[in-house]
């Protein structure tokens, strides 16, 4: 899907999606794994998974 790497990176890397909301969130990997990184909104918790490629 990606040409080439600078857009791989800019649209994958250190991007999570909070799990309740689906809203994308950039952050430290360590710090998503370590629970450190809440997601937004009212129902903020700490499930996130890294974004899909298509």
């Amino acid at each position: 899907m990606v040409k080439f790497a600078e857009a791989e990176a800019r649209m994958f890397k250190n991007i999570f999606v909070d799990r309740k909301t689906k809203r994308k969130i950039r952050a430290n990997p360590l710090k998503v794994q370590a629970g450190k990184i809440r997601g937004r909104g009212k129902n903020a918790g700490t499930a996130l998974r890294p974004k899909r490629k298509k």
